[in-house]
């Protein structure tokens, strides 16, 4: 299949590299050009429009940052729907609303097309080498069809369900994952004092149930933060987390759920982009909340 893919931020980026080492050469579009020279010097085909990537593409994956870039990326002037796609396979990997993966689908079905949805967990690194994990929804025939493409990207990719399923579990994965890096810096605050190397520290999270898979990734950075005092690089931001929480939260109204805990999780991220975090990689909410605890110490 032509492979189209709309959306170069980092990861987009990062996806892109990986299936062109995989030997494709994509079609490729972003709103802002100069992020896609690199991709183009190693192979990658520009198009000048979401609609020119879909002209030239049996298959287009997306990827983008909220609600309202998919909406215009797909249903914009000169989007992906503007033409004429029928037979086409469209598989939106943005983290949004189950609502919009189900409002897209029936748009692309009234265009002779078909839409799947695949929000993935990882950050860039898992990205640049296939180690995504996807969560798919939509019907099982487009999920078999999108699937070699996906597997370019992706370690694991599972159909979840219908229009929405994918989406939802993709919250629902970034929920506790959210918590657990404040929750961390809750915790490290506990033995402060006491001169435990960071190292030590972080092994006994991870040999114990008070560790996640997260540590695996972020471990190694934490320990480095703890220990020089240097925050670690930008995986996914502050600010990326709270409008994921911020999704979280109208969904949970939309399924009549009350959450107190994500509640109060986007309230100390709100806090720590407040106080100038908002750039800094999601694991740095449990430094602001160690740098809190010193403050007050103070």
């Amino acid at each position: 299949m032509n492979i189209g893919f709309c959306g170069l931020g980092r990861m987009g980026a990062a996806m892109v590299a990986r299936m062109l080492d995989q030997g494709q050469k994509p079609v490729i579009w972003n709103r802002s050009a100069d992020k896609a020279k690199p991709l183009i010097e190693r192979g990658a085909i520009w198009a000048a429009s979401p609609a020119d990537v879909a002209a030239k593409s049996d298959i287009v994956l997306s990827i983008l940052i909220d609600d309202h870039a998919v909406r215009e990326v797909y249903e914009g002037k000169n989007g992906l729907f503007s033409g004429n796609v029928a037979g086409k396979l469209f598989v939106e990997m943005s983290t949004v609303s189950p609502e919009l993966p189900q409002a897209l689908a029936k748009a692309a079905k009234a265009k002779g097309a078909a839409l799947l949805e695949c929000p993935v967990g990882g950050t860039v690194g898992p990205a640049r080498d296939g180690k995504l994990l996807g969560m798919a929804g939509g019907d099982a025939g487009d999920f078999a069809r999108a699937k070699p493409v996906l597997d370019l990207v992706c370690r694991k990719v599972e159909h979840m369900g219908p229009n929405g399923a994918g989406a939802a579990m993709k919250l629902a994965i970034n929920l506790p994952l959210s918590v657990y890096w404040e929750t961390l810096g809750e915790a490290v605050s506990l033995v402060q004092g006491f001169n435990i190397p960071p190292a030590k520290m972080m092994e006994m999270f991870g040999e114990s149930s008070g560790g996640i898979n997260g540590l695996k990734v972020r471990g190694p950075a934490v320990v480095a933060t703890l220990e020089t005092g240097k925050l670690p690089p930008q995986g996914f931001t502050i600010d990326g987390v709270r409008k994921d929480l911020l999704i979280m939260m109208d969904w949970a109204k939309h399924q009549g759920v009350k959450l107190p805990v994500l509640e109060r999780a986007l309230e100390c991220y709100d806090q720590a982009s407040r106080d100038g975090y908002a750039q800094g990689d999601n694991c740095t909410v449990m430094f602001h909340r160690l740098e809190q605890g010193k403050k007050k110490k103070s």
